[in-house]
């Protein structure tokens, strides 16, 4: 039970002003402005629409600013905003093999039609802090993008030439995509729902079970078969116009894991695939995202489910970060009348205990009288 906390308006309106007071923090440097957020904390903004599920830098950066750098409540404000945008409809399906390409690797072949591309990356740096970043004085010249690219096959084409891996997409022909946002979450899931739930979810837990999958618990064994990072083009069908048209370029990655499957019955030895896609550029995400889908499949592919990677409904119950947020902080609100009552019981059971000690029974002997 929770009680209303009366006559602490005052003290609350009194945090809200000691909050936007730390926000701004020191008055004699400049103000953090949205465009720098946009510009200079850009994995921040898209860990944010990622997981708010909303494709917007500069609202991102807002929740950013307005959260204090707290992630999580960054996006707690964006997913919020979005509950009051109008739907006007679902967009096509992304053609993420035609991406206008920024980054683009693979660690199962050297060689790959259209090549690598290391793109902006952590990867080969040295895990040192830059004293140079102390100041604003770099004067390097800004590099130009890659030349926009055509349609570049994936890795995952290459193997299937050879009929060495499943099919790309095998729900039947009339099922109907599934909308998380606005359907009751049930159990079982089908993929496309628990893909959609993976893409919002949050980045550490994600992370973790992927991790996990790697050390034993889900039988994974995964190659990185391909990992892009680069713009695709939206696109929404008119009704009254009968086609569809652009709307704009948005910048997502994309992760396909290959793993091994030793056949069954039913399936000849092949790999199999998971898949990971996100807004922005998130690549540890999306890597974490496609070992958690791989492992999700294990009851498609007759595999034993022996690991929490593997048990959907622990997987997608717990890796929501605002709900998780929500259910945790809720013990931060008054439980006032729970606390005294239990407060009431252990009194009440020490007396009890204390009592059956004294007349030299064993208390535990009483209880079961």
């Amino acid at each position: 039970m929770y009680v209303a906390v009366k006559g602490g308006e005052a003290a609350i309106a009194n945090a809200h002003r000691l909050l936007a007071d730390r926000r701004r923090g020191d008055r004699s440097l400049p103000a953090v402005g949205i465009d720098q957020i946009v510009a200079q904390l850009a994995l921040a903004v898209d860990r944010v629409m990622a997981e708010a599920s909303l494709f917007d830098r500069t609202l991102a950066a807002l929740a950013v600013r307005q959260a204090r750098g707290d992630m999580i409540e960054a996006i707690f404000l964006l997913r919020a905003y979005r509950t009051t945008l109008p739907r006007f409809g679902y967009s096509q399906p992304l053609d993420t093999a035609a991406m206008k390409i920024e980054r683009r690797i693979s660690a199962t072949y050297k060689d790959l039609p259209g090549g690598q591309l290391l793109g902006p990356t952590f990867d080969y740096t040295h895990r040192l802090l830059d004293p140079s970043l102390l100041t604003d004085e770099q004067v390097d010249e800004p590099m130009q993008r890659p030349a926009e690219q055509g349609r570049v096959m994936r890795v995952s084409e290459i193997l299937s030439e050879e009929g060495l891996i499943e099919g790309d997409g095998n729900m039947p022909v009339d099922h109907e995509i599934g909308d998380l946002t606005r359907e009751p979450m049930e159990f079982p899931m089908t993929r496309d729902l628990r893909l959609q739930a993976l893409a919002r979810g949050d980045e550490g837990f994600l992370l973790a079970l992927g991790y996990s999958t790697q050390r034993g618990y889900g039988r994974n064994h995964p190659f990185t078969g391909e990992i892009r990072i680069g713009e695709v083009e939206v696109e929404f069908e008119v009704p009254e116009l009968g086609f569809a048209v652009s709307l704009g370029r948005i910048q997502v990655t994309e992760c396909q894991m290959v793993n091994q499957f030793k056949g069954s019955a039913k399936a000849p030895p092949q790999f199999t695939r998971g898949y990971g896609l996100v807004f922005g550029q998130s690549e540890r995400k999306a890597m974490a995202m496609s070992l958690v889908d791989r492992a999700l499949r294990a009851e498609e592919f007759g595999e034993d489910i022996v690991a929490p990677a593997q048990d959907e409904e622990f997987v997608i119950s717990h890796s929501d970060n605002v709900q998780a947020t929500g259910f945790v902080e809720h013990l931060k609100l008054p439980h006032y009348v729970d606390f005294q009552a239990e407060l009431d019981l252990v009194r009440r059971m020490r007396r009890e205990f204390e009592a059956a000690r004294d007349g030299g029974m064993d208390p535990m002997t009483e209880a079961a009288q």
